[in-house]
């Protein structure tokens, strides 16, 4: 009987890992704890693992055109996503918002950042880190807000240029900057910062940052792939989590 018993029990676990899939995915460095969060929770529920690569948004989209074997991109922006199914390297009609992301002024200094459009331009803030307005929609967005408070020309002297949020982030985060224009989601969690001080931009500063998720040619018809999606967009945990980082749904 144990022995029928323990047979059963390995074939189930053969069984599992024969119907379990790995779903290549390449997303964008903002929303890079949200994804590793997902990808353990859908896992967990699945078996189903997700092989996750981080990074620019632009980066991935010069891969892809390469042929870079993602199934899906979870990008920093509508544009790219849009202009990946025009080109006919993803599959029509699957590119469709997955969060809006949102900017906040930040310093790995507790207690440093003022809300005050003018702080910038303080004695205090001798470095500013900035996304390349033309290759990060987090820099752009940056951009839109220096120029909202009329002071963009002048705090332009101050800024370190990281070409995506990721060393932008660490820029600020190891202190070559006192303070950068960061996403949200990479200093967020639960309602509060989760180190040093931050000021969360208003929203009607910048264009809203659409953040598109899209199948890629790799991905077309793929079951799994499909299913990960719906979990990402219906689940409420899932919802519940992205939100949990400062995103808007």
């Amino acid at each position: 009987m144990k022995h029928s018993l323990l047979l059963l029990a390995v074939a189930a676990i053969f069984s599992t890992s024969a119907n379990a899939a790995d779903i290549n995915v390449a997303v964008a460095a903002n929303f890079t704890a949200p994804m590793k969060e997902l990808a353990a929770m859908y896992e967990k529920e699945t078996g189903n693992k997700i092989l996750a690569s981080y990074g620019a948004t632009g980066a991935f989209y010069a891969q892809i055109k390469n042929g870079a074997p993602y199934q899906v991109l979870f990008a920093a922006d509508a544009k790219t996503p849009a202009k990946i199914v025009k080109e006919g390297l993803g599959a029509e009609g699957t590119n469709k918002v997955y969060a809006y992301g949102k900017l906040v002024l930040w310093s790995a200094a507790p207690d440093f950042v003022k809300e005050d459009k003018n702080f910038i331009l303080s004695d205090k803030v001798k470095k500013i880190a900035v996304a390349n307005p033309k290759l990060a929609p987090y820099g752009e967005a940056a951009y839109q807000t220096m120029t909202a408070w009329g002071n963009l020309k002048k705090a332009e002297p101050k800024f370190v240029t990281g070409d995506n949020i990721g060393k932008t982030f660490q820029y600020a985060k190891t202190a070559n900057a006192q303070v950068g224009f960061v996403a949200l989601s990479q200093v967020f969690k639960d309602g509060k910062m989760t180190s040093g001080s931050g000021w969360i931009i208003p929203t009607d500063l910048y264009q809203p940052i659409r953040q598109d998720v899209v199948v890629l040619n790799p991905g077309k018809g793929n079951k799994e792939v499909a299913d990960f999606l719906k979990f990402v967009e219906t689940n409420p945990q899932a919802k519940k989590l992205i939100e949990s980082y400062g995103y808007g749904l």
